[in-house]
């Protein structure tokens, strides 16, 4: 028997080994998410039982300036300490574990160390640029009626606790910045840019000015929204009867809904909250495309195009999947089962982030958890979600026309998320990193191989099996 044909079997096995090809490395590791989520458990077990715990370590009201003790600490600076217990135990791994502050994307070389008079200068014409930038934010916050008012979430809430953390920022801002900057390979930054266009100084960018807005927009924006809804949804988990919503498939299902989207809401207002080099967790660039920032706005209020009365609104008449399966108890705890799994997964997209969540911005690639099945776990799952809790092809009118008109708006609404993913992807295809990452996700991710196969299988049906043209025998028009 010839060589060959005698080491077939283990040729195959050394060749299947050698074309396994490696996911690319992910920026966060599985086990931040795990930290801020055993973090973020432990504070609402606290919160749950707050007044037997505080009595049993020897507290009083009186001593916590109470009238009375509360059972339970469900308020909404409890959910602000929620969002503590959550960033801490993140923080912590990324720094002692992963020690993501020693690597080179951080931009810091811990080991230059200058003196305070060498940065000084410099530091002062950047605290110049930030507090500039703060200034615009708080004036902007200032001018437009929405912030102040319960209209599409709790927006007081957060203008108060901006307010009271105003001055403090500043103070802190001044030591922060001089103490960083002695480390930093690249001491003028956006906002020192900034700072020097309003000082009238030479070195100035304006493209380096216009990512240090873009990116301080995309924060001021997007955590004054994470904060005010932080307490809605912490204040029923923490009231939640456990006892009670096991008696019932949809109370069931609603409970665990509401429990994911209280994790989602957490690591969220963390990743908004800490933008910092130190733990890598910077904001790189935020997209320079108006596409994905209109793409974006759309889906947030005020500019919101799908809340109630909205021109993407496909509720109109609609019930839900509860009233739909009412009296198939068997039917609601499979229906139940299939929405609470697509919202874990949605809850799992961003807890994959650990302190890196937030929408317009590169802060590193993600390739693990969900990201290793397809780039856009989130907007996959939780489009999924609105077509099969809400069913808009049902209609409580009996009219086909409304059924018509709300299945036709939910595929905008779809069409809108299809949207946002490729101008994310377009924003971070700059990146050498993505474009491996993306790449790697054609040829080997489940997800996008079975769309690929759908649009094979698709243009075959179309267009029948023609032959393949020799694109080198055939030249584009000019």
């Amino acid at each position: 028997m010839p060589a060959a044909m005698e080491n077939a079997p283990e040729n195959s096995a050394i060749n299947s080994v050698k074309s396994a090809e490696p996911r690319p490395l992910s920026a966060v590791s599985t086990m931040v998410g795990v930290a801020g989520l055993a973090g973020l458990a432990l504070w609402v077990i606290i919160a749950r039982n707050f007044g037997a715990l505080a009595y049993a370590v020897g507290l009083t009201p009186e001593m916590m300036g109470l009238d009375a003790m509360p059972e339970r600490a469900d308020g909404p600076y409890s959910a602000l300490i929620a969002a503590v217990f959550c960033g801490g135990p993140m923080v912590l791994w990324s720094l002692l574990v992963d020690k993501v502050h020693r690597r080179a994307s951080t931009g810091i070389n811990w080991s230059q160390k200058r003196r305070v008079k060498d940065v000084l200068d410099d530091s002062i014409v950047k605290l110049a640029g930030l507090w500039f930038t703060w200034g615009i934010i708080a004036a902007i916050y200032g001018v437009f009626r929405f912030w102040w008012t319960t209209q599409y979430a709790n927006f007081p809430f957060a203008m108060d606790l901006f307010e009271a953390a105003a001055i403090p920022l500043v103070i802190f801002s001044v030591p922060y910045v001089i103490w960083l900057d002695r480390f930093l390979v690249n001491q003028r930054e956006g906002a020192w840019h900034l700072g020097a266009w309003i000082a009238g100084l030479d070195g100035w960018d304006s493209e380096e000015i216009f990512h240090h807005l873009r990116a301080w927009a995309v924060k001021g924006f997007f955590l004054a929204f994470m904060i005010s809804i932080v307490p809605g949804g912490f204040h029923g988990l923490v009231n939640m009867d456990f006892a009670d919503v096991t008696q019932n498939p949809v109370w069931l299902a609603n409970a665990l809904i509401t429990t994911m989207f209280v994790v989602d809401v957490q690591f969220a207002t963390v990743g908004y909250l800490l933008t910092m080099k130190p733990l890598d967790a910077h904001i790189r660039t935020a997209n320079p495309y108006m596409s994905g920032w209109v793409a974006a706005l759309i889906c947030y209020p005020p500019f919101i195009l799908m809340n109630s009365g909205g021109p993407l609104d496909y509720h109109v008449a609609t019930s839900d999947w509860a009233h739909w399966f009412a009296g198939y108890e068997w039917l609601l705890y499979i229906w139940g089962g299939i929405l609470v799994f697509l919202t874990g997964i949605y809850a799992w997209a961003t807890v994959a982030f650990g302190l890196r969540f937030s929408n317009l911005t590169h802060r590193g690639i993600l390739t693990h958890g969900p990201y290793a099945w397809t780039k856009h776990p989130a907007y996959l799952s939780k489009n999924a979600y609105w077509w099969l809790a809400t069913m808009p092809f049902l209609v409580t009118s009996g009219s086909g026309w409304d059924a018509l008109r709300n299945t036709m708006i939910l595929l905008a609404v779809s069409g809108v998320y299809y949207w946002r993913a490729r101008t994310e992807e377009k924003h971070l295809l700059a990146d050498r990193d993505y474009k491996d990452y993306a790449e790697w996700m054609d040829r080997n991710a489940a997800i996008p191989r079975f769309f690929q196969w759908l649009k094979g299988f698709a243009g075959n049906r179309l267009y029948g099996n023609r032959p393949k043209v020799d694109e080198g025998a055939v030249q584009p028009a000019e």
